[in-house]
């Protein structure tokens, strides 16, 4: 038989348990949010490339941006940016077969299998590639600040 000291305990628990389930659902759902933006700007990044909308582009990365090509160059801001808005790095497409985003904090990380088609220095390309991004929160908005490509063998 339950006297009112253990109801109390009892509803007690229940209520402790309740509101850790509410927090828990809170966190997971939030956690997809933010997953979505990060891959939100992700797509917004492949498509004001493809678009050739630099302005858009500038807007996405992040001022200390490390860029580093399938072709062992690595690239500042600035350096990319004067490369794409001179037409000696120029992409076609970018697509995204599949995509991982695991979301730490203020930060992002997005790991995609995708092809890139388009021209650069040494002339037309199509590579299928492993894409890994770095995305930080500054000031609500999701930026850029690291790029690494490596090309897959097919």
């Amino acid at each position: 038989m339950m006297n009112a000291a253990n109801l109390k305990e009892l509803t007690m628990k229940i209520t402790r348990i309740l509101l850790l389930a509410t927090v828990l659902s809170t966190v997971v759902l939030l956690g997809e949010d933010v997953e979505d933006e990060v891959l939100q700007a992700e797509r917004n990044w492949a498509a004001s490339v493809v678009a050739g909308d630099f302005d858009r582009v500038e807007a996405l990365l992040d001022d200390t941006l490390i860029y580093a090509h399938s072709t062992g160059i690595i690239e500042s801001k600035d350096q990319y940016l004067g490369k794409l808005r001179s037409g000696a790095q120029h992409y076609d497409s970018i697509e995204h077969e599949k995509t991982t985003v695991r979301v730490h904090g203020d930060a992002a990380v997005v790991h995609s299998i995708g092809v890139m088609t388009g021209k650069n220095a040494n002339g037309p390309f199509h590579d299928r590639l492993m894409i890994m991004h770095f995305w930080v929160n500054t000031d609500g908005k999701w930026l850029l600040g690291a790029h690494q490509t490596t090309r897959l063998v097919e």
